[in-house]
């Protein structure tokens, strides 16, 4: 389910755990699940979250593959076209299938980002490691585990499936917002919930935040506002 631009926009104005906070009004039953729970970094920190929908992808590292030259371009040639065929906005989305050696190499640095901004994709969200973080396409954000120097023997082993980063298991156009605090999916239908939600996350927020630093503080009156007075 595809929606407005202007719910995007609205999306892309939250950061991550206002997004996440405001799930767990709306969609109470996503509380434990559906975000990264573990360590992401950040390459550009000044940059917006990032919103849109993974295009999912699986890459190995430390052994060579089973295909030939010829044979793993062309494979990786059809990611190319599932990427470019995905309604955007849209996010790549890598897992590191390496196991216990994952982050051993970069899986991500400066020419993929702009092949990827190419075929429309605004950011990356991994949880391997990535290379050229300053060289990376203007206004490319990537979110991910780990800096290596050396891609080793890279290679793509599966796309448009399953993957579990850091926790947070994606599907093929899952919708992620993405921001320094790591990653989260909203399900379609709870999209202009979430926005809703943040709106009166706000309020309650300035108005805690405006006790404590205001001259009338109380701990009775902290104790109203905590408990949703």
């Amino acid at each position: 389910m595809k929606m407005e631009n202007e719910l995007i926009e609205a999306l892309r104005a939250l950061d991550t755990p206002t997004v996440c906070n405001a799930l767990e009004i709306v969609a109470p039953e996503r509380r434990g699940f559906g975000f990264t729970t573990s360590h992401l970094r950040c390459a550009r920190p000044e940059l917006p979250p990032i919103v849109g929908y993974a295009c999912t992808a699986v890459f190995r590292c430390v052994r060579p593959g089973s295909k030939d030259a010829v044979a793993q371009k062309c494979y990786e040639g059809q990611y190319f076209d599932y990427v470019a065929g995905t309604a955007g906005p849209k996010i790549a989305v890598f897992q590191d299938g390496d196991g216990v050696r994952a982050r051993s190499s970069a899986i991500f640095g400066e020419i993929m980002s702009w092949m990827h901004k190419a075929l429309g994709a605004e950011g990356l969200v991994t949880d391997g490691a990535v290379r050229d973080m300053s060289m990376m396409a203007d206004g490319f954000q990537a979110i991910y585990g780990a800096v290596a120097p050396s891609h080793i023997w890279f290679h793509m082993t599966e796309f448009d499936c399953e993957v579990n980063i850091a926790g947070m298991v994606v599907n093929s156009g899952d919708l992620i917002h993405a921001d320094s605090h790591g990653a989260v999916i909203i399900p379609p239908e709870y999209a202009a919930g979430v926005v809703e939600a943040a709106k009166g996350i706000a309020v309650r927020e300035e108005k805690i935040i405006g006790l404590c630093a205001g001259d009338d503080f109380t701990v009775d009156a902290l104790k109203k506002i905590w408990g949703g007075e």
